[in-house]
C-alpha cells in the first residue's frame, strides 16, 4: 500500500476540514489510543541524519522514546485501551523493498561521513547510530523490547491513569507491520458480540497508509494523530523537524 501514500495525502488536501491542528483545550475524548511505534523509534534515535557529528547513546535513545510515549498518552488520555505495536517480520512481498531501503540508508550514511572527512572535520570517536538495526530480531530491538516492558510495568505501578486502562504491547517478535497489527486488533474487536460501535479510536503514526486503513475501518469515530511538520531555516537543504506540541487530527468525525 506504500505506493498509494502520496495519492492519499494529495487526495486529503481536497478536504481541508478533515485535517485540523488540535488545541490543548479542544482535544476530544478517546476510548482507545493506538501507536504505530516504529515512527517514534526512528525519530528518537536518528533525528538528523545529515549531521555527521550527531551522536546519541542507547540510554538516551530509550529515555527519549519512553518520554515521547508518555507525552502522547498524557495528550490523548485514553479511557479504555492503550495499544502499542512495533513492526515485526514483514510479509515476504515487502522484504525486497525493505532490503533496498536499508542498502540506500547505509550508502547515504557513508556519503555523509566521507563528505565531512573531505572537509577536514574531526568526527566523534563514538560510532554513529545505524538505523538498520531497527529491524525485527536484532539485539537492539531485543534490548528495546525488554526496556519497553519494564517501562510499561513501571507506569502501571506508579501512574493511576495507566492503571485504569488496558495496556497492550505487540513487540517485534510478533509478525506483521505495526499498523496492520493494530487494524487486525480492531477487526477482531468488531467481530465480538459485545462490541460497542461508538468506541472512539485515535491512531498515532506517520505513515500515509494509515489514512486508507482508517477509512477502511468503517468506524464512525476514528481519528488519526500526527505531528505538524515544520520547516526551519535550513528548509532549502531538505531538513525538517517535528514539534511534539503541535499535532494534526485527521479523518475525525464527531
Amino acid at each position: 500500500m506504500g505506493m498509494f501514500a502520496p495519492l492519499c495525502l494529495s487526495w486529503l488536501e481536497r478536504y481541508p476540514l478533515t485535517s485540523q491542528l488540535i488545541e490543548e483545550n479542544k482535544i476530544p475524548e478517546f476510548d482507545n489510543l493506538y501507536i504505530d511505534f516504529n515512527g517514534i523509534i526512528h525519530n528518537c534515535s536518528h533525528p538528523n541524519d545529515e549531521d555527521a557529528h550527531f551522536r546519541l547513546s542507547e540510554e538516551q535513545i530509550f529515555t527519549s522514546i519512553f518520554a515521547y510515549v508518555d507525552h502522547l498518552f498524557g495528550k490523548i488520555k485514553p479511557k479504555k485501551l492503550f495499544f502499542m505495536a512495533v513492526d515485526g517480520v514483514a510479509p515476504r512481498a515487502k522484504m525486497n523493498q525493505q532490503r533496498s531501503r536499508r542498502f540506500r540508508t547505509a550508502k547515504e550514511a557513508k556519503e555523509v561521513r566521507e563528505k565531512a572527512e573531505r572537509k577536514g572535520e574531526e568526527l566523534p570517536t563514538e560510532k554513529a547510530f545505524d538505523s538498520n538495526c531497527i529491524t525485527p530480531g536484532t539485539p537492539f530491538m531485543a534490548r528495546l523490547s525488554q526496556q519497553l516492558q519494564y517501562f510499561v510495568n513501571k507506569k502501571i505501578t506508579e501512574d493511576a491513569n495507566w492503571r485504569d486502562v488496558t495496556v497492550v504491547l505487540s513487540g517485534h517478535e510478533v509478525p506483521g507491520e505495526g499498523e496492520h497489527k493494530i487494524m487486525e486488533y480492531i477487526r477482531l474487536s468488531r467481530a465480538q458480540p459485545d462490541y460497542d460501535p461508538n468506541v472512539r479510536h485515535c491512531l498515532y503514526g506517520l505513515d500515509a497508509d494509515l489514512i486508507m486503513l482508517g477509512l477502511l475501518s468503517h468506524d464512525p469515530h476514528f481519528c488519526l494523530l500526527r505531528e505538524e511538520v515544520k520547516f526551519g531555516p535550513s528548509k532549502g537543504k531538505g531538513n525538517k523537524s517535528s514539534s511534539c506540541d503541535d499535532f494534526y487530527r485527521q479523518l475525525g468525525i464527531y
